[in-house]
């Protein structure tokens, strides 16, 4: 015991003892660095900006400072801060700046390059958020997962694996996780494809499985939306297809040779179509935070010509209908986005919590935009109308799947610029007076995770409350019989 105890004030005593260098030359080159964490704003409560430096030298040592606090110092390459410190260091300076130092030592002479500068907004950002993490394969699938994330540290919750009910064959696919309220009461629900397949709902301990395609339905239940206070979700229901492309950047092409919505009660089990609509696609519901409205993605179709002549062509609008709370019932589109006027292709409506604006990707054509690499995310301020391209946000590579944190400061959204394949998150922050800012990857314990890790980041979801379910219970409900929806008009 004595020994540990040596060993322990003795790191201790290392750690204490590091000093910035003194009078050190300002570095020949430019910093190379993974994630280069610079020109953003972060939350109060993230987890450590840990990152890789990849310049050559003997020695490193970087330092973080601020207005209030002792300075943070870290010896070597690689900058991993120690989390308790760093936790109270945020907590001392929020609202202001802080300061990244990089020296490098070589041939005895110290190094010192360009002060890098980040803000710590003084709004937390959510807790936690569940992601789906996928090989980005096309005509079959492996290994998936869903996760849960803390983003106050770097702890990772695996809610599912895809393999472990029925390991000896390629496992299922799972996907569409979707939350009512950031999951605030731990109502989410869950599509499984394959063995055991169906739609599992959760409500605290409680898993249910259910076949939400009843006889009649073209197409089983596919993109989710909870209303936010009634046992209620929104679905499309999809019948997706799937092309490849030789001469095309865009390696594939997913698209719907039919699409409608329909309404799904939890609490009684009736699926309530919204009209069937063979010349329309419609797709990504999304409910304003007040429940009055379902906005969702719309598009002119020609079934003659699907595939041959008119995949780039087919580009969809946003819409919304007026919900009555109280007999279920919708009234008529109203256009909210004629994105075809305009060349485009608008998707994945998501309004901010206060209902002041509206999240969305756009692409050329199309509504699967993660395989587009003319996907951008844009907003709408729905006091106005007017809609713009989010600048700070974009990159030249694809921006698809978002979501708003519970108090409305934070966007989360996948991006393939660090590589052009694989998804990585994001996250940037969003002011009171609807500026989106410069976004940063998500911090990671090891910083060249990413680098390092073959899958792709899917569906990222804000919660701001734990998944109550686990993969025993969730095994154990795929094993029941699942409860029959029945359609009702």
């Amino acid at each position: 015991m004595g020994v540990f105890f040596l060993v322990l004030a003795g790191l201790s005593i290392l750690s204490g003892s590091l000093r910035v260098p003194t009078n050190p030359l300002p570095a020949p080159d430019d910093l190379e660095a993974y994630p280069l964490y610079a020109d953003a704003v972060i939350p109060c409560n993230i987890a450590p900006l840990n990152f890789h430096i990849n310049n050559e030298a003997y020695e490193y040592l970087t330092r973080v400072s601020s207005i209030n606090g002792k300075p943070l110092l870290v010896k070597g390459k690689t900058v991993q801060w120690e989390i308790r410190k760093w936790k109270r260091f945020l907590e001392a300076n929020k609202g202001q700046p802080i300061l990244f130092d990089v020296y490098v030592k070589r041939d005895g002479v110290w190094f010192h390059f360009p002060t890098l500068k980040n803000l710590v907004a003084p709004e937390p950002i959510d807790p936690y958020i569940v992601y789906r993490l996928i090989q980005p394969l096309y005509t079959t699938y492996e290994e998936m997962s869903i996760n849960q994330r803390s983003l106050e540290s770097f702890d990772v919750k695996r809610v599912y694996d895809n393999r472990k009910i029925t390991p000896e064959r390629s496992g299922q696919c799972v996907n569409c996780h979707a939350f009512q309220q950031y999951n605030q009461r731990g109502v989410m629900q869950l599509h499984f494809r394959g063995d055991f397949g169906g739609t599992v709902f959760v409500d605290g301990k409680k898993n249910t499985r259910v076949n939400t395609k009843p006889e009649g339905l073209s197409a089983g239940a596919v993109y989710p939306a909870w209303h936010p206070t009634l046992p209620l979700v929104a679905y499309s229901i999809n019948k997706i297809g799937q092309d490849f492309h030789t001469k095309d950047r865009q390696k594939t092409e997913v698209m719907d040779s039919e699409s409608d919505l329909i309404l799904y009660r939890v609490d009684n089990n009736l699926v309530v179509p919204m009209g069937t609509t063979p010349d329309w696609l419609e797709t990504f519901p999304s409910w304003s935070p007040d429940g009055h409205y379902l906005y969702y993605s719309i598009a002119a179709f020609d079934t003659a010509n699907y595939y041959v002549d008119q995949y780039q062509r087919i580009r969809y609008n946003l819409v919304r209908r007026a919900f009555n709370q109280t007999d279920y019932s919708l009234g008529e589109a109203d256009t909210v986005l004629n994105a075809a006027q305009f060349g485009k292709s608008a998707a994945l409506p998501r309004l901010s919590p206060d209902g002041r604006y509206l999240l969305f990707s756009m692409a050329d054509y199309g509504n699967f935009h993660i395989w587009h690499k003319t996907s951008d995310l844009y907003l709408m301020n729905l006091a106005t109308w007017q809609w713009r391209k989010l600048e700070a946000v974009n990159s030249q590579d694809v921006e698809s799947y978002h979501s708003w944190s519970s108090n409305g400061r934070w966007i989360l959204f996948s991006s393939r610029r660090d590589d052009g394949s694989y998804t990585r998150l994001y996250i940037a922050y969003f002011d009171q007076d609807g500026i989106a800012h410069k976004p940063f990857v998500l911090p990671q314990r090891r910083p060249l995770n990413d680098k390092q890790l073959f899958k792709s980041y899917n569906v990222p979801e804000f919660i701001t409350h734990p998944v109550t379910t686990d993969q025993h219970r969730l095994m154990k409900a795929l094993k029941q019989n699942p409860v029959q929806a029945t359609v009702t008009n």
